[in-house]
């Protein structure tokens, strides 16, 4: 029992020594916190110090990089931050004395814990000494392959392609724009450029960045830090310093910045530190909009078209596989190729859907039926391409909004002129209905710009059209039947011989039923809320029901022009809101049997080619632009005087269409009577004779107090031949002169000659060149006609000529002029013709020279040639005429039509020139012609020859690999 007592006494003893030791310990801990915190904050101060030691080290060479080893140390030393912060947090919390025995404890761990950190810091500071170095060369890849699609069987995304390749190769352009609708293949094509070897070879680096709808310089730079595979720890993290970093990391290194998806403007000074490109680098923006691409400054733009329907057929086919290898099948699916308005991204999602169908008919049949009418339905695979397109609906503005959704009450592809939209454009409200007919013209073409920009709208080869792709259209349509204020009954050009069912048209605000084979009108139409009725072109309708506008209270747009109506029912008198009214062309109207004066609020009236007189309408003073014909003054007794009470005009058109007898009858009171008028801002008109022009001009306080009245003015028989200089170059100007018959230089036409942009010179006598009118009234001018001006020897004489020529001249034709020897003689002032781009020379027999010494230098515009029937020319340039001319003459040229030209043998002596544009030559009877002055190096945007197989087989060639490339490019008549 004792030796058990001893040996638990012995025990105890132990323990409590232990438990003594232990206190003691902690206690020490205790006394010892505050200098294991200096210590602990000493050892972390060496850390960081190496850590910044290294770390300046790979960042003064921007071309090395910190070791993987090196790179792992960096990130435990920021981790062992993060521990010793947690550490001084509890120290400056924890650390000061206190009676609480729960206090001592913390304290004592808390210095513990201290004293073992400074331990691990030491450590770490140690592992810090890197014998093998802390940096190697950077290793980023020049390109990162995204795996672009294919794109060389769809000819639009291949040409676009190939053109931003040809551009990227220039060295004065640095910034191309590719702009297109939602869908139309532009990341495609961005994709393509990414990977494309030849551009690996051209750039150091090739940078690809998707920017967001809602871009931040942050996350650009992080896209672009990520891509280059930047180090930033230890730097500042704003974005000044981040773009810096960036900057420096692409010094002197040639750079491709491919943008894509480019939604709003973006300051590259902000995001990649530099003002200017580097050297030789370049940026590739893809966006929906021509207008960002404007804003980011490119200095080349690209617009990506639809596809053509073979292409789009291609790609369908593809994608489709063996379903189609049906007849039946293949036909429907031809027609659902056709409805997919050439977008890829649509072809694509229709395709993939349709071909879960297999082979199954009855399928492919309902798919295309569903298809043709997504515009009302939901239809699987579309839905996200509408998405898609509607992004651009939404960013537009309310008032923009109207107007896009308006111009779907129009066939899809039809041909919609400008002038005419914005009238009901107006009449409709989206404009400020308060603004002079000119104001609101100029606010309308910034509407129109802003959806052309965004492809929502196309210009159409007649540039004072625009139309509306089949698919936007539907998409305008899908839009407009989820609002209220915008519901639509459009059925266009669908052979309809009855109106349709009230159902349809009994909520709508707009109703399009245009271009079909209507002969009846409901008795009235019960549309209080209805703003647009558009008729027109229903050649069989005869009668409107007597009650039929009974109810359009609301009405403001009616067009009813090219119907077979002989009168206008005594209901229209009810439309006391109309404000367009189009009757041109209802060659059978005659009379008006309501009454006229109902229409306070009527602004645009057109009534050309109507047998409508003046006296029907002279109620009618608040109307702002009427067009009319010579023929509703009156067809037995012209009308004198009656023109007057219009004085509130501020556009009028007189379309000439008569014999000269009664023509002149009326001028008197254009000249007269039209220029007292002190509204008027547009006025187009034949004058007979240059003194009734001259009269005009000095009479109207309009002209004189030198406002911007626009003009269309000509003294031409109203039966000449010669064509309308505007209609004749399809050209958006309302300041045009045409002079015809004329004789030698009238010094009182030389006024309107300084403001003229559209210039018709025709059998004009008593001038031997066009600057005998004088080069400097000649400024403004963007259109020169001349034809049948024999007298003409040279169009311009640049002797003694001190300042630049035509120098806003983008087309010039010259037709028909017999002693014409030269276009140009003597010296050619710098800065002349700079921005020509159309030159057609036809009918001259004496012509040899076009391109004179000089002139070539001054015309890198020059977009297209066409040279015709001019029997004496031998070169098309002149080497006689181009000693030393360099390689890259005539950079923009890409039409060249060479037709009858009996003695032509040479376009160029050699082949010298890299005719970097040049996409399509044709050669017509030019049977002296043997050479073509191309190689395997130049005219690499070449894409059609088109001429006589006869002729191409007697054309000698030096390479037979040069025949073979240009044969495939053949198109023979």
């Amino acid at each position: 029992m004792d030796a058990v007592a001893g040996a638990l006494a012995v025990k105890a003893y132990d323990d409590g020594s232990k438990v003594v030791g232990l206190i003691q310990k902690k206690n020490d801990y205790v006394k010892d916190l505050e200098e294991n915190y200096h210590k602990l904050k000493s050892e972390l101060g060496k850390l960081q110090a190496r850590r910044d030691d290294i770390e300046a080290k790979f960042n003064r060479d921007k071309r090395m990089q910190a070791t993987r080893e090196c790179q792992d140390w960096i990130l435990r030393v920021k981790e062992m931050d993060k521990q010793v912060s947690k550490l001084e947090e509890k120290y400056n919390s924890k650390g000061k004395p206190s009676w609480k025995p729960t206090s001592w404890t913390s304290r004592s761990k808390l210095s513990e814990r201290m004293a073992k950190k400074s331990e691990e810091v030491h450590s770490l500071w140690m592992d810090g000494i890197f014998e093998r170095g802390v940096v190697v060369a950077k290793s980023v890849k020049p390109v990162e392959k995204i795996g672009a699609p294919n794109i060389e069987d769809k000819q639009s995304l291949q040409g676009a392609f190939r053109n931003t390749l040809n551009y990227l190769k220039r060295d004065k352009i640095t910034r191309i724009g590719i702009w297109g609708a939602l869908g139309i293949g532009k990341t495609a094509i961005m994709q393509n450029l990414n990977d494309n070897e030849e551009m690996a070879k051209m750039f150091d680096k090739i940078i690809w960045v998707t920017v967001s709808k809602h871009p931040s310089i942050e996350k650009l730079q992080e896209a672009i830090i990520r891509r280059l595979e930047l180090s930033v720890e230890g730097t500042s993290s704003t974005t000044e310093e981040k773009a810096q970093r960036i900057s420096e990391e692409l010094e002197g290194k040639k750079c491709l910045i491919l943008l894509d998806e480019v939604c709003q403007k973006i300051d590259l000074h902000e995001v990649m530190g530099f003002r200017t490109l580097q050297k030789d680098s370049k940026v590739v923006l893809a966006s929906r909009s021509r207008g960002i691409c404007y804003d980011m400054d490119a200095d080349e733009l690209i617009k990506v078209k639809n596809l053509s329907y073979d292409d789009a057929w291609n790609m369908f086919q593809k994608t489709v596989g063996d379903a189609i290898s049906s007849p039946s099948i293949k036909r429907i699916a031809e027609l659902v190729t056709n409805e997919c308005g050439g977008l890829p991204l649509l072809i694509d999602r229709v395709a993939r859907t349709l071909k879960k169908n297999g082979k199954n008919e009855v399928l492919w049949d309902r798919g295309l039926r569903r298809l043709q009418r997504w515009d009302s339905i939901k239809v699987e695979g579309i839905e996200e391409v509408l998405e898609f397109l509607k992004l651009c609906y939404h960013d537009l503005d309310e008032i923009k909004k109207g107007c896009f959704l308006y111009s779907a009450l129009y066939p899809e592809e039809c041909e919609i002129c400008v002038d005419y939209l914005m009238e009901c454009w107006r009449a409709e409200g989206f404009m400020d209905y308060r603004y002079e007919i000119k104001d609101a013209r100029g606010e309308g073409h910034e509407i129109l710009k802003e959806l052309t920009d965004l492809s929502l709208l196309e210009r159409t080869n007649r540039i004072k059209f625009v139309k509306m792709n089949k698919v936007l259209r539907k998409m305008a349509l899908k839009m407009s039947s989820q609002r209220n204020d915008f519901k639509l009954l459009v059925k266009p050009q669908e052979g309809l011989n009855d109106f349709p069912k009230r159902e349809e048209w009994e909520q709508a605000t707009r109703i399009s039923l245009m271009d079909n084979q209507l002969q009846t009108l409901p008795d009235t139409l019960d549309c209080c809320n209805l703003l647009t009725l558009l008729l027109q072109r229903n050649m069989f309708l005869m009668t409107i029901p007597e009650s039929f506008f009974a109810s359009m209270q609301s009405l403001r747009v009616l067009d009813l022009h090219a119907t077979a109506i002989e009168s206008l029912p005594s209901s229209l008198s009810n439309s006391i809101h109309l404000r367009g009214l189009y009757l041109n062309s209802c060659n059978h109207l005659r009379k008006f049997q309501f009454n006229i004066e109902a229409l306070v609020k009527l602004e645009a009236l057109d009534i050309r080619g109507t047998q409508i007189s003046l006296l029907e309408i002279g109620s009618l003073r608040q109307v702002r632009c009427l067009q009319m014909s010579l023929s509703n003054f009156g067809m037995e007794n012209p009308i004198e005087g009656e023109i007057s009470n219009f004085n509130s005009l501020e556009e009028l058109s007189i379309e000439v269409c008569s014999s000269k007898l009664w023509w002149d009858k009326i001028v008197d009171s254009v000249k007269k009577e039209v220029a007292a008028w002190e509204k008027l801002t547009s006025l187009r008109f034949c004058f007979p004779e240059v003194d009734c022009l001259e009269l005009f001009v000095s009479t109207s306080p309009v002209w004189n107090k030198n406002s911007c009245m626009t003009f269309q003015f000509a003294n031409d028989h109203p039966d000449s031949t010669c064509p309308q200089i505007l209609e004749s170059f399809c050209y958006l100007s309302n300041y045009s002169l045409k002079l015809v018959d004329g004789n030698g230089v009238n010094p009182r036409m030389l006024k309107q000659l300084m403001v003229t942009y559209a210039f018709g010179l025709i059998n004009h006598r008593g001038v031997s060149r066009l600057s005998d009118f004088g080069v400097e009234n000649m400024n403004r001018m963007l259109v020169c006609l001349i034809e049948g001006c024999n007298e003409m020897e040279t169009i311009i004489n640049g002797e003694g000529i001190t300042q630049e020529v035509l120098k806003c001249l983008e087309h010039l034709c010259i037709n028909n002029i017999l002693n014409l020897k030269s276009i140009w003689q003597g010296p050619v002032y710098a800065g002349s013709l700079a921005q020509l781009k159309n030159l057609t020379l036809s009918r001259c027999p004496e012509l040899k020279k076009i391109f004179s010494n000089g002139m070539i230098q001054q015309l890198p515009q020059l977009q297209h040639l066409r040279v015709e029937e001019c029997g004496q020319i031998e070169e098309i340039i002149m080497e006689s005429e181009n000693n030393g001319l360099e390689a890259n003459a005539l950079p923009s040229l890409k039409t060249l039509v060479l037709l009858n030209l009996p003695e032509l043998t040479s376009i160029w002596i050699d082949d010298s020139l890299e005719w970097p544009s040049l996409q399509r030559i044709k050669v017509s009877t030019c049977d002296k012609l043997k050479r073509l002055p191309f190689n395997n190096a130049n005219a690499t945007k070449l894409r059609f020859i088109e001429g006589q197989e006869s002729w191409w087989g007697k054309l000698v060639w030096k390479d037979d690999a040069v025949k073979q490339r240009l044969r495939s490019l053949c198109i023979f008549d």
